[in-house]
């Protein structure tokens, strides 16, 4: 992200004063895009952001969406080495993609993956020393594919992630999630999308722009920061190394 684009959201987030300590500690972030409009680049923002040199926080990153190698490409972009980093453990990536079809001998249900998940996030935490428990951010992508390895079970995405948010409090971490909002009708939304809307702090909705397509604007971001009693709107656009923020009416080209 270039310095505008990283200024507007990180003013909307609370991540334009200090890196330390970690502004989202204990709190519960909740990213909701659409198919047509991806909000996953707030994903990478956010841990690029955690995982910044003048800090020293850890990134707990829980694919379920794509393996370890995309990510890393794209960070890679973004200026952040995620193997560089993962050797000095500051960032544990957990790739899920596995964990709707498990070797036949493991006998792994998808209820007892996301219990054995939960169990290895908990163990990751508390093997870091004490001082960094409240610098460490849960990152999930997404919800969605959760559901789909838990066999369609949204009891078991959401007793995960009421887990997880007992982590925030216990750890005084922070817990990012992604999912798709416009895959879901209105009477058929999950418990779990409802109840994570319900404990996020901040929640930001990527969608596309009320007047339609255009070639310079790619959608608007809806930040709302409940603490501060804040509501933030801006549009973005995404190009291959950068995304550009700004406010209606600004588009850079």
């Amino acid at each position: 992200m270039n310095q505008r684009s990283s200024n507007l959201l990180d003013e909307a987030l609370g991540l334009d004063q200090v890196i330390e300590p970690w502004p989202l500690r204990g709190r519960v972030v909740a990213i909701e895009d659409q198919v047509d409009t991806s909000g996953s680049f707030v994903l990478h923002h956010l841990l690029k952001r955690s995982l910044s040199p003048n800090s020293s926080n850890v990134a707990i990153f829980i694919a379920f969406s794509q393996p370890f190698s995309h990510y890393d490409r794209i960070l890679r972009k973004l200026g952040c080495n995620l193997v560089s980093q993962r050797d000095n453990s500051r960032f544990f990536f957990f790739d899920m993609l596995k964990l709707q079809c498990p070797d036949g001998d493991e006998g792994i249900t998808p209820e007892g993956g996301l219990i054995a998940l939960y169990g290895k996030i908990h163990k990751t935490i508390s093997a870091l020393p004490e001082i960094s428990w409240k610098n460490v951010s849960i990152i999930i992508d997404d919800l969605s594919l959760m559901e789909v390895a838990a066999n369609g079970s949204s009891d078991y995405v959401l007793d995960f992630l009421h887990y997880c948010s007992t982590l925030t409090s216990e750890f005084d971490c922070s817990l990012i999630t992604l999912n798709h909002e416009d895959i879901y009708s209105n009477e058929d939304r999950p418990t779990f999308l409802i109840q994570m809307e319900y404990l996020a702090d901040i929640l930001i909705k990527a969608e596309p722009l009320a007047t339609g397509l255009a070639t310079d604007v790619h959608g608007q971001l809806t930040v709302s920061n409940k603490g501060w009693n804040k509501v933030s709107n801006f549009h973005f656009k995404v190009k291959e190394n950068v995304v550009e923020c700004f406010y209606p009416g600004r588009s850079r080209g």
